[in-house]
């Protein structure tokens, strides 16, 4: 049913907990697994105050960073599960971005962390998870992990 599911993690041991979920679906439907990071503008460094060449190479760290941790999660989906896992980071704005990428590979299945923030923090700061519910064509499999 889905040939492709694509996993999004924040870096967050809260987030990691929807890896059981879409190994799991993709081991019944027998799909790829992708691993996806976005840096949004708030992960990368400040640009005032430096250069263009130590903003790219910050970037590149920051980058560089993500995928040996995606890399990681990686791996331990392929021993768990024996999955064919990818991973990738991408920069941009977060829903966007997500929905984005789905788009452009074929994505069949969105799993993704809710983090439960609600208030005044969820008023300035908005949802990834309302952005992507709102905003998809793909079914969404929304995870909400223990505290």
């Amino acid at each position: 049913m889905f040939k492709k599911i694509l996993a999004c993690l924040d870096g967050s041991k809260l987030a990691e907990q929807i890896l059981p979920y879409a190994g799991e679906q993709a081991l019944r439907f027998e799909s790829q697994l992708v691993l996806l990071h976005v840096l949004a503008p708030t992960d990368l460094p400040p640009a005032a105050g430096i250069g263009v060449g130590e903003l790219m190479r910050k970037q590149a760290q920051a980058e560089a960073k993500f995928k040996a941790y995606l890399e990681q999660l990686a791996e331990r989906l392929l021993r768990e599960y024996d999955l064919r896992v990818e991973s990738a980071v991408e920069r941009g704005t977060v829903g966007e971005t997500v929905i984005n990428y789905a788009t452009r590979n074929s994505v069949e299945l969105i799993v993704i962390a809710t983090h439960g923030e609600g208030g005044l923090k969820r008023l300035l700061f908005g949802s990834v998870v309302d952005s992507v519910l709102r905003n998809s064509d793909i079914p969404v499999l929304v995870i909400r992990p223990a505290a």
